[in-house]
């Protein structure tokens, strides 16, 4: 079956250069929308969000798998295991996020934000029609109660916002405004995105501690309609969702019904979507793509294959090494880690070679590094971190590449030697430090997880020839998320999505908070100040040179602490889906990433 990939194109854009080459916009009366840099580019008027259709059609249904189970539902706190989607999908905001652009909001639960030129507070009016799926107003009191509940027991990546809040207060009927203690441009954005929760469904139980029981009523064009707990979850379309006519939902949430179901592991799931128990299935393994989606549903047209394009970065994803414990305390044996990973053999042996390596955090963008030294502003940024900086971070750092050959000599050779400058010998055929103890660390995985498995099951027989011991063990969702949350594992599988628009996000990945705070997202536990300042620079940037040069600064330090093992990087999503499955011509530039499946798609019988 053909691809549709060239049948959608991407909304032309130069995204970097015109977002920071506007001028930073005073914003002196309430308006409909905010930019992190200059204005939005939909005008007050707009109909609907470029790559929605205002005239699809309502109804229809959409139901895919996950692996492994849930045992909450609700997706604002630390504890248990809940279905991603509900973030987005069960819940709504002030402000909602196009993905047409890099980094800009449009009224959804308010009707208009205002802030002043420096951005030290914001004003948000809420919409009077705004309403709960109990047909409850949305008031203020429900807003300031949110705010503060996920900032003080919510989830850990509430709490900074919450932390640079000086107060919030209401300053009308419909009116509440947040003011900031830091200087700081993207909070005015960041504090539009907070979840909205109804107050009253709270009030005399424990938030941080809610069970399968506490159904959330909130006012997302969906409300949970069945559970069978952790096997699978039914979203049902409001017929009285109160914001069919806000112009942010045209052409949105247009599927009747939404399934999600779990499997034991990914080859039972995929065997149910070839079956017909599924509607959808993304694919992220290129060779099974080409070789193994030629079922009869495809051949007969039942089922359409997509490639959807993007133009965000890469992010991180691989195994990440945990530098809180020995032996990935030493950069010298995360290196040799790094060379003792044969990619170009697991590549091919499990892609048939057709995903390329990730190559940095911010590679396939504009803020990724630029190969070779560090010149100009990127240089002048990491000079004064050069004693802390690792090697590679002014020099330029690149990723092992071997022959393609199971036995990778060259890099073997290199990582016995990085293992000897660290101060380890083999003795009896096992690599010991100088107390005779052999280097050896845990791998965990999530259960059912079978491409993890099979790339560990190559990499283990590295090590092994390398003298060193690695003991793998998968566990279930929930003991997978207490474990990360807390730290407990040596190498686990991570992936970090990064946006074109980097901010105060970034604190939570590289700020030195999460090397001993839980449930941060440093998982590597890196304290590198350097990160931090380049972050601060990132917010601090007035102009596009700036804001690219510090992204790219940033870039370099985190490559080069060798803090992952990189695998493949995704420049496409492979989506199969039902035919009767739509989506528009217009596509957002995150592509299939949020806001887009199953946001704007829709159902068509014919």
């Amino acid at each position: 079956m053909r691809s549709q990939f060239f049948a959608r194109q991407l909304r032309p854009i130069a995204y970097i250069t015109a977002l920071c080459a506007l001028p930073l916009s005073a914003m002196a009366e309430p308006k409909h929308g905010i930019a992190m840099y200059g204005e939005p580019a939909l005008p007050p008027d707009f109909v609907s969000l470029p790559y929605a259709n205002p005239e699809a059609p309502k109804g229809g249904a959409i139901s895919f798998g996950e692996v492994g189970s849930f045992d909450s539902l609700n997706p604002h706190i630390r504890k248990g295991s809940v279905p991603w989607q509900l973030r987005s999908l069960a819940y709504e905001s002030l402000m909602g996020r196009s993905y047409g652009e890099p980094f800009s909001l449009y009224g959804l639960l308010a009707e208009s934000i205002e802030t002043d030129e420096d951005r030290k507070w914001v004003e948000f009016t809420l919409r009077a029609e705004a309403r709960f799926s109990d047909g409850s107003p949305v008031t203020v009191e429900d807003v300031i109660w949110s705010y503060e509940t996920l900032g003080t027991v919510g989830h850990p990546r509430y709490r900074g916002l919450w932390s640079k809040i000086e107060r919030i207060e209401e300053t009308g009927e419909r009116k509440v405004r947040i003011t900031f203690n830091e200087d700081n441009r993207e909070l005015a954005l960041i504090a539009g995105l907070r979840p909205i929760l109804k107050k009253a469904q709270w009030d005399g139980k424990d938030f941080a501690n809610s069970t399968l029981e506490d159904i959330p009523i909130a006012t997302s064009p969906y409300v949970i309609a069945e559970v069978d707990p952790g096997r699978s979850l039914t979203l049902r379309r409001n017929p009285d969702y109160w914001g069919k006519d806000v112009p942010f939902r045209k052409g949105t949430m247009n599927l009747d019904e939404i399934l999600m179901e779990y499997f034991g592991d990914g080859s039972v799931l995929f065997e149910a979507f070839k079956a017909g128990q599924l509607t959808m299935m993304r694919e992220n393994n290129a060779e099974k793509w080409e070789t193994q989606y030629t079922f009869p549903a495809i051949e007969r047209g039942e089922i359409v294959k997509s490639s959807i394009p993007h133009q965000r970065p890469t992010g991180m994803t691989g195994f990440v090494m945990n530098t809180r414990k020995a032996p990935f305390d030493d950069w010298r044996v995360r290196e040799a880690l790094i060379h003792a990973f044969n990619f170009e053999f697991v590549n091919d042996t499990l892609t048939g070679g057709r995903q390329p390596r990730i190559t940095s955090y911010f590679s396939n963008s504009i803020l990724g590094m630029e190969d070779g030294p560090a010149t100009g502003r990127v240089a002048e940024l990491l000079e004064p971190f050069k004693d802390q900086l690792l090697d590679g971070a002014l020099e330029g750092y690149t990723l092992p590449v071997s022959d393609g050959s199971a036995r990778n000599r060259k890099n073997i050779r290199a990582a016995m030697n990085l293992l000897k400058d660290a101060g380890y010998t083999v003795q009896d055929g096992k690599m010991v430090n100088a107390a005779g103890e052999q280097l050896s660390f845990d791998v965990l995985l999530r259960q059912g997880n079978q491409e993890n498995q099979a790339i560990m099951d190559i990499y283990t027989q590295s090590l092994e020839r390398l003298g060193i011991d690695v003991n793998i063990s998968a566990t279930d969702d929930a003991q997978f998320t207490e474990r990360t949350a807390t730290y407990d594992f040596d190498m686990t599988y991570y992936r970090i999505g990064l946006s074109l628009s980097p901010g105060n996000e970034q604190y939570l990945y590289w700020g030195s908070e999460g090397v001993d705070q839980p449930g941060r997202r440093n998982w590597m536990g890196m304290n590198m100040p350097a990160a931090e300042a380049m972050v601060d620079e990132i917010l601090g940037a007035q102009s596009q040179e700036d804001f690219i040069a510090a992204t790219r600064a940033l870039d370099r330090i985190l490559i080069s602490g060798r803090y992952f093992i990189p695998l493949y990087q995704w420049p496409y999503s492979n989506v199969a889906h039902a035919a009767e499955l739509k989506y528009s011509d217009t596509l957002p530039i995150y592509g299939d990433w949020s806001g887009f499946l199953p946001e704007v798609w829709w159902w068509d019988e014919n």
